[in-house]
């Protein structure tokens, strides 16, 4: 496994890291909804997560200094449902660092929120935030969840200097996979005690190349987890980034089919050498997908409410 899956930044090597999500592609579309919006403005939606949450670019220079240079999905949602944005999310969170300033971390603490800012300013973790977010705003009407990318970051750059690093993920695999499911159980359990009882997404991830089925097999896995975590509460759904970044790829001619670089859902690498390959993240228009496959899934939650009432 030469590729990582999700938020990685700027010191990592981009070689070992491959996992994001996805975005619409022309010719690629998420069925809207007909049912009527919600009146813009009159209510709130909260975006909690990682870099991809975040509109992360990696090696943007003076960039990071304003974190207005950064677009993530949660802007087109917010556009598309006329929601009041908050983006809450952080480069280099983890399910761990979300909950505890103790856990691992993937730089969100040790490094980002160090010396950049981030789309909202706060001090507290970012669990801590979203439930006095929450508790605050009662006239939310979506919160969107990205994390658990990072986690398998760390895995991997413990086995890194392993003679078969294969191997020694394998052998961590069970323990990651329990962390991430545990913790986003908590996660959950957390922002509904207290008293929010709207829609709750969970954005999975996508595999940055479909032919690598290592790295494809992971990202599956850590997916897994995290829709382990969804419980049977109406109002709590998963947003299958990874079939709809998985489509795109296999819409490609064949001597590239599966090839997500190739889609133009991500970013190209850096330096300006290398603009044939991919960094992990999104594009504008990877962006842009994965806020459709999150209306749809919003849209799903709240259909599935009202017939539940």
């Amino acid at each position: 496994m030469t590729t990582r899956y999700a938020c990685a930044f700027t010191l990592a090597a981009v070689s070992l890291r491959a996992l994001a999500l996805v975005v619409a592609l022309a010719g690629t579309a998420v069925t809207a909804s007909a049912s009527p919006r919600d009146a813009r403005g009159n209510h709130s939606y909260l975006a909690l997560g990682d870099s991809i949450v975040f509109g992360y670019i990696t090696a943007d220079g003076y960039a990071y200094v304003n974190a207005n240079n950064f677009v993530g999905y949660p802007d087109y949602v917010g556009d598309d449902l006329g929601f009041k944005v908050t983006n809450a999310s952080c480069p280099g969170e983890t399910t761990s660092g979300f909950i505890d300033s103790a856990g691992p971390d993937y730089g969100c603490h040790t490094f980002y929120r160090k010396r950049f800012p981030l789309h909202i300013p706060y001090s507290s973790l970012q669990l801590d935030y979203a439930m006095n977010y929450l508790k605050r705003h009662r006239q939310t009407r979506l919160v969107t969840i990205g994390l658990g990318a990072n986690d398998g970051f760390l895995l991997q750059d413990s086995c890194s200097g392993e003679s078969d690093p294969l191997e020694c993920i394998q052998a961590g695999l069970q323990d990651l996979l329990g962390t991430v499911s545990f913790n986003m159980t908590e996660i959950l359990a957390d922002l509904r005690s207290t008293g929010y009882r709207g829609v709750i997404v969970v954005v999975n991830y996508y595999s940055p190349d479909y032919t690598d089925e290592n790295q494809t097999a992971l990202t599956a896995v850590i997916n897994q987890s995290l829709s382990q975590a969804v419980t049977t509460d109406n109002r709590t759904v998963v947003a299958d980034a990874f079939t709809a970044f998985q489509d795109v790829a296999a819409s490609l001619p064949e001597e590239a089919k599966g090839e997500t670089c190739k889609t133009g859902l991500l970013n190209s690498a850096n330096p300006a050498d290398e603009q044939w390959t991919c960094d992990i993240h999104p594009s504008l228009s990877g962006q842009q997908l994965l806020a459709k496959t999150v209306v749809a899934a919003y849209e799903q939650a709240r259909h599935r409410n009202h017939r539940h009432r």
